[in-house]
């Protein structure tokens, strides 16, 4: 073997992976950030709440039935994989604390006396906060596509849908915030764009640096996990769970069931 000797060149070519990584995450920032400014800008405040019981059924199932089972099966080691997975849950524990400190900001008529415009400025800062925030996690999510993808195209596929599936309901809150800080209902909508179209940078670097380290994928895949599981069971869950009548439990529960068989089918051979 000649360990100089130099590669023949067919021509440009793009790689299909990095392909499919650019469409599934500019396709899950335009997809999430547009109907969750048509939910939010309508109101449609009871599809909002079955988009959640989706969204549990989605995001468990990807992780539990599919990306951590790719993750074990691989060749790291079990050990580092649950610390990961542990560390990822105390991340995002953390992080909530940040977010929910983020969104502690003041409201016009909140029975407080406060000098005047002080409420405007509060909402004005709230407002550009959570899209700093937003940006910030739409690029991770860049990333964990493009680690899924170079895991395998289904589960690129699948977690695509699950970001979609629980970023709509968190957009749509952020959408209330960016009204209430005077944005524009244009307005809100262009920003909001922006800052999810920063996924496609994640993924451009994702697919930079996991493609020559293949032995970090696993790790990104728990991580990915942890993540999706501590939004449903911490977050999700217990908002279902103040809805405890049989009325509003059936619908729940069914759509839960339609998340899971959703992600099945787009796994189904795998």
């Amino acid at each position: 073997m000649r360990p100089h000797a130099p590669r023949k060149r067919r021509g440009f070519q793009i790689d299909p992976i990095l392909i499919s990584i650019l469409l599934a995450t500019g396709l899950a920032g335009v997809v999430s950030i547009t109907a969750a400014a048509v939910f939010s800008f309508t109101l449609l405040s009871k599809v909002v709440e079955r988009m959640v019981s989706l969204s549990v059924g989605i995001m468990l199932s990807t992780s539990l039935l599919h990306a951590l089972p790719e993750a074990f099966e691989s060749k790291a080691d079990t050990h580092a994989l649950f610390a990961t997975l542990l560390g990822g849950l105390l991340a995002f524990f953390l992080l909530e604390k940040v977010a929910l400190l983020r969104h502690s900001h003041h409201h016009e008529g909140d029975g407080h006396h406060h000098a005047h415009g002080h409420d405007a400025r509060q909402a004005g800062r709230a407002g550009w906060m959570i899209l700093i925030g937003d940006g910030m996690h739409n690029f991770t999510d860049g990333i964990l596509i493009a680690a899924a993808f170079l895991a395998n195209p289904q589960l690129g596929i699948v977690t695509g849908v699950a970001i979609i599936a629980h970023e709509i309901p968190q957009e749509i809150g952020d959408f209330i915030v960016l009204l209430n800080a005077g944005f524009s209902r244009v307005r809100a909508y262009v920003f909001n764009l922006l800052c999810s179209l920063l996924a496609v940078l994640g993924g451009m670097l994702g697919y930079a640096t996991l493609d020559r380290a293949s032995d970090l994928i696993p790790y990104v895949l728990v991580f990915a996990s942890s993540g999706f599981i501590y939004i449903a069971v911490s977050d999700l869950m217990p908002q279902m769970q103040r809805r405890a009548t049989v009325r509003e439990s059936i619908p729940q529960v069914l759509l839960i069931g339609l998340g899971v068989v959703i992600v099945l089918f787009l796994t189904h051979g795998h």
